[in-house]
């Protein structure tokens, strides 16, 4: 029995620890936008235009963007099935609790753009999260299918618009990019109303893009999710299992290439190289995915797990967390450093952070059971004050 409780605690921590890995590669593309108004205008900043900056830059268009946040939302999906199990265990009414749950989500994300973040997925991943609690009851097969359609149809029509389309006619010219991106830097220079305001303008963009392609990607990695938790696949991992070497073999050398096809293609201002990302992403997380495993199950090594897992297990409070710390370093709010750090000095202080943010939460839950965010959406979703948020 006490075996079989010590398993119980590990496969939670791996979930956890997956988690907080994410948060780390979110945390590293998102400060690139909070650090300065250039990446948000798909232009280069001037003042960081060197072949270094442009080699840092390169690494993390090839290592990190959007292989983080497809992980991210892999493990939403496979969370939701925990959610279910929760909710069958206190023999409560699994639609009621999660409809509160997706509701909090939203208001949290609101809140997160308009006062914190623009580039916020939180109300994303809510209206998403409906479609899959409309198709909570399908089979594992036609949510496989699901998935990979919905999966295709995006890359079909990013490929189909890369060919067929001028996308030159839809973006600003260069010189007006460039004014436009130190019209945003100067904006978040400014005060709390300023920010606000240069928050609330960006949501037109954000809602192209979360139809475009964050919606219908993130539907498609919850849908995984929820059939990998339904077959508790991470409940099983012993670390040895020959899958995740093959996994890794194919998930290298294919994610890489195509990061490096996306990074030379011009990155986010071309639709055909966003659209290499899209088809290759899936197998650098994947690979990620496993050597981490790989990692966390080794007994040199299993000590990661530890380090990952309370930041992970309090993944909604960090993530909100490095908004704010977003907010008070580089705006006018705060020290006003927006526009002033490198490259490799915005991912060096994101590595900080992140750094702090497992010290921070490992020190909390010895005392506390959740984060204050977490606290508060349980709060919503069981539609009563939890009892007790002390250990």
């Amino acid at each position: 029995m006490t075996g079989q409780l010590a398993a119980a605690r590990a496969r939670v921590h791996d979930v956890d620890a997956l988690r907080g890995f994410a948060l780390l590669g979110i945390f590293i593309v998102n400060i690139t936008f909070m650090a300065s108004g250039y990446p948000g205008n798909l232009v280069t900043d001037p003042a960081y235009s060197s072949t270094f900056d442009d080699v840092v830059r390169g690494l993390s268009s090839v290592f990190v963007d959007m292989k983080f946040y497809l992980l991210f939302s892999f493990l939403f999906g496979y969370s939701f099935t925990l959610q279910m199990d929760a909710a069958a265990r206190a023999g409560a009414d699994f639609a009621p609790r999660m409809l509160r749950r997706i509701a909090g989500l939203f208001v949290l994300g609101l809140l997160h753009i308009v006062l914190l973040y623009g580039g916020d997925v939180l109300t994303t991943y809510a209206v998403v999260c409906l479609i899959l609690f409309w198709m909570r009851g399908v089979r594992d097969r036609t949510a496989l299918r699901v998935a990979a359609i919905v999966y295709g149809v995006v890359l079909l029509s990013m490929v189909s618009s890369g060919l067929f389309l001028d996308s030159s006619a839809f973006l600003p010219s260069g010189s007006e990019a460039l004014a436009n991106a130190e019209r945003t830097t100067q904006a978040l220079l400014g005060g709390f109303d300023g920010i606000i305001g240069q928050h609330l303008s960006g949501l037109p963009l954000l809602a192209i893009q979360a139809v475009s392609m964050q919606g219908p990607t993130a539907l498609a990695m919850f849908l995984l999710g929820l059939v990998a938790g339904r077959r508790q696949l991470l409940a099983r991992i012993r670390g040895d299992e020959p899958v995740l070497r093959r996994i890794q073999w194919i998930g290298f050398p294919v994610g890489i290439a195509g990061g490096v096809g996306y990074t030379l293609g011009g990155g986010n201002g071309h639709v055909l190289a966003v659209a290499v990302s899209v088809a290759t992403a899936p197998f650098l997380t994947a690979a990620y995915v496993a050597t981490l495993l790989r990692v966390m199950h080794h007994p040199r090594t299993a000590k990661v797990r530890d380090m990952l897992a309370p930041a992970g297990r309090i993944a909604l409070t960090n993530y909100l967390g490095q908004s704010l710390i977003g907010l008070l370093i580089f705006t006018g709010v705060g020290f006003g450093a927006v526009g002033s750090l490198s490259p490799l000095a915005t991912v060096g202080l994101a590595l900080l952070i992140f750094a702090l943010q497992l010290v921070a939460s490992a020190l909390w839950l010895r005392r506390f059971r959740y984060g204050p965010a977490e606290w508060l959406l349980r709060w919503v979703t069981n539609g009563s004050r939890p009892d007790k948020i002390t250990r």
